[in-house]
């Protein structure tokens, strides 16, 4: 899981982000070892249809939407001949469907489209990027089903894939997303996708600004160690339990609350 791609990310990005130089050489590291990536389409099909998987399947995924991922990874994946899948925040993008809030400098639809036709698929991660578990039901039907109408409307083809914001869902969340229309959607969880985490809550590794090529490797051989992630596994345990007790509280104050 990548975010922005980028000499000199916005502060807010920073960590989440990684250099065009370590983004190259990490593409190397996958053609070298063999590894052939594939779209988040393709592994939900595959798995649904009990299809065949190229030999030492991967996803490259990017989340938000950042405008570096055209400017500096889509050369790099054309160059190897990799698939991705970009998961855009519609309400982030530069257009006509923008809002307020996006970080840093978002691609532009243009940019989409020519992502889409060089072979990336384009997924969905709502439209403002909110915390959907703390959303009520309308609102969170509005977050999964507009976004996925945008990209439709803009790519004449509605998106199969989701990836939830934060990373994050819960039950409720992943029904919305599949009532929505998506097919798969993809989690954090800072581990490997397996096909019993169900289609709606897959799991993918984050590579982040402080990623060493060591830790890289590892990603990719399926031996991530645990302390490469222990921080953020303390962390996504505690905001669990943040995240139910906020709802709870909100949800017995009543309407309006």
């Amino acid at each position: 899981m990548y975010h922005a791609v980028a000499h000199r990310p916005a502060p807010a990005v920073h960590r989440l982000s990684v250099s065009p130089g370590a983004f190259r050489a990490q593409m190397a590291v996958l053609a070298e070892r063999g590894l052939t990536p594939l779209t988040t389409a393709a592994l939900g099909r595959a798995w649904r249809t009990g299809g065949p998987l190229p030999p030492r399947p991967v996803l490259i995924t990017f989340d938000d939407g950042y405008e570096g991922v055209h400017r500096y990874a889509l050369p790099v994946l054309a160059a190897h001949g990799f698939a991705a899948t970009v998961f855009v925040t519609t309400g982030w993008l530069r257009g006509p469907y923008e809002e307020a809030g996006a970080p840093d400098t978002m691609l532009d639809w243009h940019q989409v489209r020519e992502l889409a036709a060089a072979g990336a698929e384009i997924g969905g991660h709502s439209h403002t990027h909110p915390e959907l578990d703390q959303l009520d039901d309308g609102r969170l039907r509005s977050e999964t089903v507009r976004c996925r109408e945008i990209i439709g409307a803009e790519l004449g083809a509605a998106p199969a894939s989701f990836a939830h914001p934060y990373g994050y869902s819960d039950r409720r969340v992943r029904r919305a997303v599949r009532t929505a229309g998506f097919a798969q959607s993809l989690a954090v969880g800072n581990a490997l996708a397996r096909r019993g985490q169900g289609p709606y809550a897959l799991e993918r590794v984050t590579v982040r600004r402080g990623t060493t090529p060591r830790e890289f490797d590892r990603m990719i051989t399926g031996r991530p160690a645990g302390r490469d992630f222990a921080v953020d596994r303390a962390l996504t345990k505690g905001y669990a339990v943040v995240r139910r007790t906020r709802r709870a509280l909100r949800s017995a104050a009543g309407p309006g609350r």
